[in-house]
């Protein structure tokens, strides 16, 4: 009975690593798809659909080469003055390259941004925690440069 009760407890604790290896590899897939939509959304020149990305709360932080952003309005408006026009917005292309999860529902990821404009490219490193709130992820910091 000993040896039963043993096999079925190493049986489940074998199989806790698969079960949160799966769980890691379906919250990447789901940032990779809210960073798709956001590279879309950017490409369609539609800097609100853009937003919808990030947290909305006074909470958000955006840091850049000026300085933090705080709040997702700042943030907002601070796209719209930078980037007016589908001319200074380009076609965005991100390559992701390290996820982290730092707790549970919680995740660092690193990545490349480049801008390709007809008035000169841009490109840069970013580095965002994304939350998952209500089932969904969101970006509640962002630094890119």
């Amino acid at each position: 009975m000993r040896f039963i009760l043993f096999l079925t407890l190493l049986g489940a604790l074998a199989g806790f690593p698969t079960q949160a290896l799966k769980a890691q590899q379906g919250d990447q897939q789901k940032i990779t798809a809210l960073m798709t939509a956001q590279t879309t959304a950017w490409n369609n020149g539609d800097i609100n659909a853009f937003m919808q990305t990030y947290w909305h709360s006074d909470s958000l932080l955006f840091i850049g080469k000026n300085g933090v952003t705080y709040g997702w309005q700042a943030t907002l408006d601070r796209y719209k003055k930078t980037y007016p026009d589908a001319t200074t917005m380009g076609k965005l292309d991100f390559k992701l390259l390290e996820f982290k999860p730092l707790a549970a529902g919680i995740y660092l990821l690193i990545g490349k941004w480049h801008l390709q404009r007809t008035i000169g490219d841009l490109e840069g490193h970013f580095s965002l925690v994304l939350k998952k709130m209500k089932g969904e992820w969101k970006i509640i910091a962002d630094h890119s440069s």
